[in-house]
């Protein structure tokens, strides 16, 4: 398989749910027209922005099959899905409807309760899942925060090559730039290595990242075109100050409870995906007014997504 190195924004949206908490992918084709008009190339679906650890087999399914069926048309946008990683079936499962209704790529994280004990065994664990879809891209998905499962991506990059042939690369959320850099070497850049931490994505461009996956491309997406356009250009004081914008912006999320905050900036920028799913804490109605107030304290009206 010729291994395509993405490039640009791919969002990580948000799972819609109505008032009571139900599935709603009525939402989705507005929410991918919502993407593409600022620039988005791509979407890493039903991932940890997406709840994917929360929602069920058949509800990743139906998420799946919507953004299928609103973009499958257009091959500027790759839909990529996450499988998951603690039941291997399922993930096979998973991986075998994406390849029937025409995604683009497949991804999974160690397995995180039943952890593997080293590198070769999460090999076995991506080759098991890699396998059932020949002809789709594999991508791991390295989260160590929220999997605990800190092994260097760098020896799984060597333990994938020739034994997984459809291995395209890593989903990279972690702050390890020496592994990160190595990756990216590898066999002269052979794997494509997407950036996953918005807050410091100014410093994966300068190892040479040109493709990345966040959740808050969702709602800024201007704000990082125009860091990377400034990092082109050499203007670094410019990009700087871009990225510690990101950074205000994304310190928000831990003043008010975490991730669940993305769907809160969703409101603001005028997509209501409603609210994240237990154990996940959600803002009061008098939180999200105190919140609206810091977000117009960001000048975030000048960078939103629109």
């Amino acid at each position: 398989m010729k291994i395509e190195h993405l490039q640009g924004l791919i969002s990580a949206p948000f799972t819609p749910f109505n008032s009571n908490g139900k599935l709603d992918v009525s939402l989705i084709p507005a929410y991918y027209t919502f993407l593409k008009q600022n620039g988005i190339t791509g979407a890493f679906i039903n991932g940890s922005t997406g709840e994917g650890v929360s929602i069920t087999l058949e509800e990743k399914k139906a998420v799946a099959q919507a953004w299928a069926d609103c973009s499958n048309h257009d091959a500027d946008f790759k839909v990529m899905v996450f499988l998951g990683g603690t039941c291997l079936t399922d993930c096979i499962d998973l991986a075998k409807h994406a390849y029937e209704i025409g995604l683009y790529a497949v991804s999974m994280t160690a397995p995180f309760y039943f952890k593997p004990a080293n590198v070769d065994m999460l090999a076995q664990s991506c080759i098991e899942v890699g396998k059932s879809v020949p002809n789709m891209p594999f991508y791991y998905y390295h989260i160590p925060v929220l999997t605990g499962v800190n092994l260097p991506m760098f020896d799984l990059v060597q333990a994938l090559d020739g034994k997984l042939p459809n291995f395209a690369g890593v989903k990279y959320t972690h702050e390890d730039f020496m592994d990160f850099q190595s990756c990216m070497s590898y066999e002269n850049g052979k794997f494509d290595m997407l950036w996953g931490r918005d807050e410091n994505m100014l410093s994966a461009l300068v190892l040479g990242a040109k493709g990345a996956v966040g959740s808050t491309f969702n709602y800024a997406a201007p704000l990082y075109y125009d860091l990377i356009a400034a990092f082109n250009a050499n203007d670094l004081v410019k990009a700087r100050a871009l990225q510690q914008k990101s950074i205000n912006m994304i310190r928000l999320l831990g003043k008010y409870g975490g991730i669940s905050v993305g769907k809160a900036y969703m409101k603001v920028v005028g997509l209501d995906l409603g609210e994240f799913r237990l154990p996940v804490k959600n803002m009061s109605a008098d939180q999200f007014g105190l919140f609206k107030k810091d977000v117009e304290s960001l000048n975030f009206e000048n960078f939103k997504s629109k």
